[in-house]
């Protein structure tokens, strides 16, 4: 595959959605290139959280398609995104939170497993040796995303910016192609916002993940993204690298509320 012409891992054809006589998205389309990191922007309500809850199944929209992996749907369906390799995480925090951090990223693995509830539940033989096996994998991204400390710590305990960590470890225990991050930076402080960086790059270096990025702060956006996709009231207003939408004029007047 060529510089090129960059393999297609996602595409999105002509997608809208509506809610009642509200308009969420209006004729969408964009690529998603294997192992690139693409950032999603626009003003509050543009439809970006829309766009991601399509593409991983909690909305169905009513015209136009997803073709994954090279499979076309007019909906993709939830149970099916995550067997087939999509993750998430949300724009607000969905952890157990009386539960552990290593509890809560655990739940990333239920997939993988392959041995009976019955077995599981009495923690036999093969079960046994399952959660073993899955348990190193878990602890390799807790060493990886720098949390050996909080681990046994219920979520509810830690800080805002720390569990987001927890949850991006959840969803890379899925180990996804295509990582879904809504906002993971919200709420954070500068020093946080450098760590939270630092990972999602190291997640795409050094894992091959594909990611697609929902962030309002545009200096994240434009140092770690490859690509980036604007939208303004559910359409589609600009395409490009980084530098090729920080200059153009639609965005521009979108962001300063430009008529």
């Amino acid at each position: 595959m060529s510089a090129a012409s960059p393999e297609k891992l996602l595409q999105v054809d002509n997608v809208s959605l509506s809610f009642g006589g509200v308009q969420a998205l209006s004729e969408v389309s964009f690529d998603v290139h294997r192992h690139e990191i693409l950032a999603i922007i626009g003003p509050n309500g543009a439809g970006k959280s829309s766009m991601l809850n399509v593409i991983n199944g909690f909305y169905h929209p009513q015209r136009g398609s997803i073709t994954y992996k090279g499979q076309t749907r007019k909906a993709m369906r939830p149970h099916l995104a995550a067997r087939q390799g999509i993750a998430r995480t949300f724009q607000n925090i969905a952890l157990f939170k009386g539960m552990t951090a290593l509890d809560n990223i655990m739940t990333g693995r239920n997939l993988k497993m392959k041995v009976g509830f019955l077995l599981q539940a009495l923690h036999l033989g093969p079960a046994r040796r399952e959660e073993i096996e899955h348990r190193l994998h878990v602890e390799r991204l807790i060493d990886f995303l720098e949390i050996e400390a909080i681990r046994k710590t219920p979520v509810g305990r830690l800080p805002y910016g720390m569990q987001k960590r927890v949850e991006l470890c959840r969803a890379l225990a899925m180990e996804p192609d295509l990582l879904l991050l809504d906002e993971p930076m919200a709420g954070m402080n500068v020093e946080e916002k450098e760590d939270m960086c630092r990972f999602i790059l190291d997640v795409n270096d050094e894992f091959g993940t594909t990611i697609i990025l929902i962030e309002h702060d545009m200096g994240v956006v434009m140092d770690i993204s490859n690509r980036v996709v604007v939208l303004d009231y559910g359409c589609k207003i600009a395409e490009g690298t980084p530098d090729e939408v920080r200059a153009n004029k639609q965005v521009i007047d979108a962001y300063l509320g430009v008529g």
